[in-house]
């Protein structure tokens, strides 16, 4: 692995929610196309999915589609220096309106990290989920993507910048998906187990409405995301005391 200056990257995870509570909340084209949608996920391609089922579905797994959910939370970290001590500053743009929010994370990557010759963006599986899903509702929202964002037409060594630490632990491997959670372990990372997992982020946001919650949760993965680099790039992990959450 490749040394890095880790000023350069900005550390980033999202969090997804349906955009309505619940299947019957949909407008009736948005229903037809999660009709069609749920056959292929519930793979009944030649099968009829009953009214249930394509409510569960929807409950479980529209999140996932940019299509049919929304960005509810944006978890950043990069590292700074303080009093001359590195410390990895972590902060998240969380918001009901989904516009707000992408027009927020948009001026910290036309401001702050907007060279994709110098700066690097780093998730895990950023780039079949995080990226695609971002750049996907600007669009539906008719907001032109930041340079770093704005990869159509380019070649895989022009992408460079977009460091995955899903895609670095494949080494080559395409067969199988691993989790943040299980590589974290596996390189004897600890992580937090007091919180929610991503199959609850849709009941907190929607049931509770404890979007602070879904904050907090998504903060502690980009800082996993953040200890897994340094782990791949043998570098000493960052301590409790280093590890600064900014609330604004």
């Amino acid at each position: 692995m490749q040394q890095l200056d880790f000023k350069k990257i900005l550390f980033f995870d999202i969090e997804t929610v349906s955009q309505k509570p619940i299947f019957a909340d949909l407008p009736d084209n948005f229903q037809y196309q999660w009709a069609r949608k749920s056959k292929f996920i519930l793979r009944k391609y030649e099968e009829e999915v009953s009214d249930e089922e394509m409510a569960q579905a929807y409950e479980d797994r529209a999140a996932i589609y940019a299509e049919f959910g929304k960005i509810v939370c944006i978890s950043m970290a990069y590292l700074a220096m303080q009093e001359g001590q590195e410390v990895l500053r972590v902060k998240s743009i969380a918001n009901d309106d989904e516009v707000k929010l992408l027009e927020e994370f948009k001026v910290i990557l036309t401001q702050y990290f907007f060279d994709p010759k110098k700066h690097f963006l780093c998730g895990h599986n950023a780039k079949e989920f995080d990226i695609p899903y971002i750049c996907r509702r600007m669009v539906i929202h008719g907001m032109p993507l930041p340079e770093m964002l704005d990869i159509t037409g380019k070649k895989p060594w022009e992408t460079e910048y977009m460091l995955d630490t899903m895609n670095m632990w494949k080494f080559g491997d395409h067969k199988n998906f691993t989790s943040l959670d299980l590589l974290a372990n596996s390189l004897g990372i600890q992580t937090p187990k007091d919180d929610i997992d991503g199959s609850e982020v849709g009941r907190v946001y929607w049931k509770e409405q404890d979007l602070p919650r879904i904050a907090r949760y998504c903060e502690k993965d980009v800082v996993t995301v953040a200890q897994v680099l340094r782990k791949f790039t043998f570098l000493p992990l960052f301590t409790e005391p280093q590890i600064k959450f900014v609330i604004e």
